[in-house]
C-alpha cells in the first residue's frame, strides 16, 4: 500500500492481483469500506477516501505497506454468501478480546451505544468487511467465533486487542430500527 494526501483526502494505492480486471469508477470494499477505483496500473489501483470517510472509519490510521481485506462488488446473478454487505460503514469498534478456543477463535468488540446499532445472537455483522455471525450480543458490543479458514484467509489473524475495526450492521436490521423509531414518533404525536 502507498498513501498520499490531496487536500483533506487520502489517496491509497492498493497492490492486487485482480487489478487488471477492474475499471475506473468500479467499487471495491477495503476493510469493509466501499471506495471507488480512480486509476489502475499493472501492479494495482488507486482509490480516494474523503474527509467524511476518514472521520467515520479506520482508514485514517492506515500505514504504508499495511494489508487490508478486499472484496469486489457482487455480480448480478451470483450466489450471495454471508449477508448483504454494502461497504457503508456505520461506526468503528475496538477489539476487546481474542480467545483461542482450540479449533476456533472468539473475538469480542465494543462500540459506542446508539439506538440504530443493534446486534442479535445468530444475526449478521460485518467486521472490516468480513461477514460474520454474532454469538454473544450486548447493547455496546458483541462476540464472533472465527473458523480456521476465515482466520487464515483474512486480516483478522493480525488483529490485536485495542485495534480499531470498521463495523457495518445488518441492513435489514437498520431498516427495522428506523421503522420502529418512526412508528414510535408517530404514535407519541397522536397520543
Amino acid at each position: 500500500m502507498k498513501i498520499n494526501s490531496e487536500g483533506s483526502n487520502l489517496n491509497f494505492f492498493i497492490g492486487a492481483g485482480f487489478a487488471h480486471e477492474l475499471q475506473v469508477d468500479q467499487s471495491v470494499a477495503h476493510d469493509g469500506v466501499c471506495l471507488t477505483v480512480t486509476k489502475i496500473d499493472e501492479e494495482g489501483y488507486w482509490v480516494t477516501a474523503v474527509d467524511e470517510t476518514l472521520k467515520k472509519t479506520t482508514l485514517g490510521n492506515w500505514k504504508i505497506g499495511q494489508k487490508v481485506n478486499l472484496e469486489r462488488a457482487v455480480r448480478s446473478g451470483d450466489r450471495m454468501d454471508g449477508h448483504v454487505v454494502q461497504g457503508h460503514v456505520d461506526c468503528t469498534a475496538c477489539c476487546t478480546g481474542i480467545f483461542n478456543e482450540e479449533g476456533s477463535f472468539r473475538i469480542s468488540f465494543q462500540y459506542p451505544v446508539h439506538p440504530e446499532r443493534v446486534t442479535i445472537e445468530k444475526g449478521s455483522i460485518a467486521v472490516d468487511g468480513i461477514s460474520l455471525t454474532v454469538v454473544n450480543s450486548a447493547v455496546d458490543g458483541f462476540e464472533v467465533c472465527i473458523i480456521p479458514y476465515t482466520w487464515e484467509h483474512t486480516q483478522l489473524r493480525f488483529l490485536e486487542v485495542g485495534d480499531g475495526v470498521n463495523l457495518e450492521f445488518d441492513v435489514f436490521g437498520k431498516y427495522v430500527m428506523k421503522y420502529m423509531a418512526a412508528y414510535q414518533r408517530i404514535f407519541a404525536a397522536q397520543s
